[in-house]
């Protein structure tokens, strides 16, 4: 089922972790934390979403390196339900996509929740203060490559980048919906 994620909370402060990315380390939000900012993603190895534009993530966060951004994608999904999620297949998908970006697996479900996270996928990019200044969409392609496509989350970041604020109007990101466990 598709999801829509809701307006920007600006100055909302993100919430720390401590999740086991697909190269068995740990990580925290100090570990991917970028001088100028940060980028929070939630992404799953199932949705069509996510897998039309893993490239285009993958190239953003690459462009967005030298501006000063740090990134972590990190996979909420219920695995049992979702088996194609599992941690085995995130470290498939994280080498068939070539990420450079720590992919990381939230077995609780407790920081998607602290999030408010309701898809993938779902970006969060934090002023260098950690203060939420963007929740949009990666760009106007959504799941069919537009041409010439308004690149939103990678101009957002960089303006995060230089001024500490993104920008006032934000188009929602569109995905899958999270998917829960029972209980």
């Amino acid at each position: 089922m598709a999801a829509v994620t809701p307006i920007c909370n600006f100055g909302w402060p993100a919430v720390d972790f401590a999740l086991e990315g697909v190269d068995g380390r740990t990580y925290t939000l100090a570990d991917v934390r970028g001088p100028k900012g940060t980028l929070v993603m939630f992404i799953c190895n199932h949705c069509p979403y996510v897998k039309s534009v893993i490239g285009r993530i993958v190239r953003d966060v690459a462009d967005l390196k030298p501006e000063g951004i740090g990134a972590i994608a990190i996979m909420p999904n219920d695995t049992e339900a979702y088996p194609e999620d599992s941690f085995e297949n995130m470290k498939v998908f994280a080498e068939r996509h070539g990420l450079n970006f720590p992919y990381v697996i939230d077995r609780t479900q407790d920081v998607a929740r602290a999030y408010d996270a309701v898809c993938t996928p779902d970006f969060f990019g934090f002023n260098k203060d950690l203060e939420l200044q963007y929740r949009g969409r990666l760009d106007e392609s959504r799941k069919t490559v537009v041409e010439g496509a308004r690149r939103d989350l990678y101009e957002a970041m960089v303006e995060i980048a230089a001024t500490g604020r993104g920008p006032q109007e934000q188009i929602p990101s569109m995905g899958c919906s999270i998917k829960w466990r029972n209980g």
